[in-house]
């Protein structure tokens, strides 16, 4: 099959069949888009003429480059690749998978980087009370931390998803539901927003289910909620790096750091596994001996 249309297939499928995230899909776009450049200028047209030498020379070179792209960087442009073989192999499109014997790179363990508890608070006071965008700011940020929710997730709520009390409904990788607990602060945050602001944000844009808008009515998108913590985060005078994610991490630290079971953990991040999950157990060890070190007077 030539490569544009077989990459058009594959893209279709695990938009329409796997219900994969535009996100995930654009990422898979721009991979693939690359490699079928390489193929192109390697003679190849269609993928019946695509080995596994054309593809080991394909990852040597982006291997090679200067400066080499990072290694999770690498791990995904092989993921990607692997992909699309994978599915034109099982399809029939292809007798076999010339990606089969492709092994991804090592990547490098890098521990979660969570926010203390006291930063946390800054930055949840950081947005203005009485501004509606920094009503809207807060209730995002309250409800990030309260939640563990992904930002992805937090603009994709709708309304209604609110509509279970003191619980909140989630839809993760996969389209997967979950509920999680949101607590106190966070809906108390969230009601300010939904009674004071939102019907103002609304009548600017189009009717839309969504519930965080942005300044002209519409849905708030996932880099405008990447700002908002960027902002609280300076205003907050929080020198620490701070990314989408950060909520996140310090939302399971402070879990577990209080005492929650690592699957409780996994559930209400929604992590298939719960070997993903345990990689926050790390920084609670870590935290513990600390405290360990500069309590135990046989410590040292």
């Amino acid at each position: 099959m030539l490569l544009a249309r077989a990459l058009d297939s594959y893209l279709r499928h695990v938009t329409i069949e796997r219900g994969l995230s535009d996100h995930t899909v654009s990422a898979y776009r721009r991979d693939l888009d690359g490699y079928i450049a390489w193929l192109s200028e390697q003679g190849v047209t269609d993928t019946s003429e695509v080995t596994a030498q054309v593809i080991g020379r394909f990852i040597e070179e982006r291997s090679s480059e200067v400066p080499p792209p990072a290694a999770t960087s690498l791990a995904r442009l092989q993921s990607s690749v692997r992909g699309w073989h994978r599915y034109l192999a099982r399809e029939g499109i292809e007798q076999d998978d010339p990606s089969g014997r492709l092994r991804p790179p090592k990547a490098p363990r890098r521990l979660p980087k969570a926010l203390t508890i006291d930063q946390v608070e800054r930055l949840l006071q950081a947005p203005s009370s009485e501004e509606p965008i920094g009503i809207r700011d807060r209730a995002l940020l309250e409800l990030l931390y309260a939640t563990g929710a992904r930002v992805s997730e937090a603009v994709g709520l709708d309304v209604d998803d609110l509509a279970h009390g003191d619980v909140l409904r989630l839809r993760g990788k996969g389209s997967k539901e979950r509920i999680v607990p949101i607590g106190s602060f966070a809906r108390d945050a969230v009601d300010a927003y939904l009674t004071r602001v939102r019907p103002g944000l609304a009548a600017k844009g189009r009717a839309s289910a969504r519930l965080f808008l942005g300044a002209r009515g519409a849905p708030l998108s996932r880099q405008s909620a990447w700002l908002v913590i960027r902002s609280a985060a300076e205003r907050a005078q929080i020198t620490a790096e701070v990314s989408p994610h950060t909520l996140r991490h310090s939302f399971a630290t402070h879990l577990l750091q209080g005492g929650a079971d690592v699957r409780v953990v996994q559930e209400l991040l929604g992590h298939a596994s719960v070997a993903t999950t345990q990689i926050y157990t790390h920084v609670s060890v870590d935290t513990l001996r600390d405290i360990y070190a500069t309590s135990h007077p046989r410590a040292r």
